[in-house]
């Protein structure tokens, strides 16, 4: 759920690479070559539509490792009726797209740019389309008509509200069971053997994981989301397979809390340099929005003179990360965030421990066993 790339460019047409983290990775030849407009044929050949944007709100933006924004569900779409893939190379201004789909970088501005220049065509796609259009290269006459002939005004409302929907929690298909199954025995749940056996790998408490876990799925093995995310700790298929979990078996209530206390481990090491008594937050954070995003929030905190290793002052910044004052800013590698979302989930999962810690014993196994099946009286209706 954590593990994800910006890719800058489609094969042949850009030669340096991003991952989340802010490493570059250039390809043999250093700077990208100038080259000339690829046909509609020639991107339908090749399986890939590259698309320029800005990060934001509206346009795109990383969401658990899945594109969002109305301008990129869009050009999702029309990628779909092409039958070929869509990649994503996000620009720090609209001088820099601009230059991309005029030197053949790039296939379309899935952006709203003001229809001046000579070197583009500009395609009636998006929520302005009077005064703002999509561009493609002045070349490429059969991309920039495809798109025009694709495009119903109609379509923004039903992107908006598909994204409102996989935005909401609505999204995740899960029982909601009781966030603590019996207080006066100290058990929270039916997998308090599971999470007490694994939170070695985590070097957390048990409880934490658990109060975690109740967040991810309220205690529902089968709980799954439209992005992909599954079990109790809604592992990603891609990080399930980079920890070693096999997607037949991602369901399993102990391989999934195995892989959750896995992943949780590999973030406290990612903060090794976060004070122990501050770590836990930012490991919450990442498992929720992306440690990238996080770092962001954190060089913003320490440019304003706070001090980047307490949560407290940095999670003004995972706030301040959904304005474009702060997300555009240039020391901000990965843009716009949903940042109220993170707080909130850190703050919940937090408070949720707090409860937990005056039930249940840090070493109690009083749930030990085999997991049974909650039983009807402890399900919310």
């Amino acid at each position: 759920m954590l593990l994800g790339m910006f890719y800058s460019c489609g094969e042949n047409k850009q030669s340096q690479t991003t991952t989340p983290w802010g490493t570059t990775i250039t390809s043999e030849g250093g700077e990208s070559t100038k080259a000339s407009a690829f046909s509609l044929d020639d991107i339908v050949s090749n399986g890939e539509l590259i698309m320029v944007t800005l990060s934001g709100p509206d346009t795109y933006y990383d969401y658990h490792n899945y594109g969002m924004g109305l301008q990129y569900l869009l050009c999702q779409k029309f990628a779909e009726t092409l039958g070929v893939s869509l990649r994503v190379d996000v620009c720090r201004d609209t001088t820099e797209m601009i230059k991309k789909v005029e030197r053949g970088e790039a296939d379309v501005a899935a952006f709203q740019l003001p229809t001046t220049d000579k070197h583009l065509s500009y395609c009636g796609v998006g929520t302005d389309s009077a005064k703002t259009k999509w561009a493609v290269n002045k070349k490429n006459s059969t991309l920039a008509k495809a798109l025009d002939d694709w495009f119903k005004p109609s379509m923004i409302a039903q992107v908006q509200k598909e994204e409102n929907f996989m935005l909401s929690t609505q999204s995740v298909v899960r029982h909601v069971y009781s966030p603590m199954l019996n207080r006066g025995e100290g058990i929270i749940s039916r997998f308090d053997n599971l999470f007490q056996q694994y939170a070695s790998l985590a070097r957390m408490d048990w409880r934490m994981i658990a109060a975690l876990c109740y967040q991810e799925s309220c205690f529902d093995p089968q709980a799954h989301s439209w992005a992909g995310a599954r079990g109790l700790m809604q592992i990603m298929p891609g990080t399930a397979n980079q920890l070693g979990l096999p997607e037949e078996s991602i369901y399993s209530p102990q391989e999934n809390i195995a892989a959750g206390a896995k992943l949780l481990g590999l973030l406290r090491r990612h903060f090794s340099d976060i004070p122990e008594s501050q770590r836990n937050n930012f490991i919450l954070a990442s498992y929720n929005g992306g440690s990238f995003h996080i770092r962001d929030a954190m060089k913003l905190t320490k440019k304003y003179g706070g001090n980047p290793n307490n949560w407290n002052e940095v999670s003004q910044y995972v706030l301040k990360l959904s304005d474009p004052t702060y997300y555009q800013d240039p020391i901000v590698s990965h843009g716009y965030m949903r940042g109220a979302e993170t707080v909130d989930y850190v703050q919940r999962i937090q408070n949720r421990y707090a409860q937990y810690c005056g039930f249940a014993a840090p070493g109690s196994f009083a749930n030990s066993g085999l997991p049974q099946r909650a039983r009807h009286k402890h399900k919310y209706r």
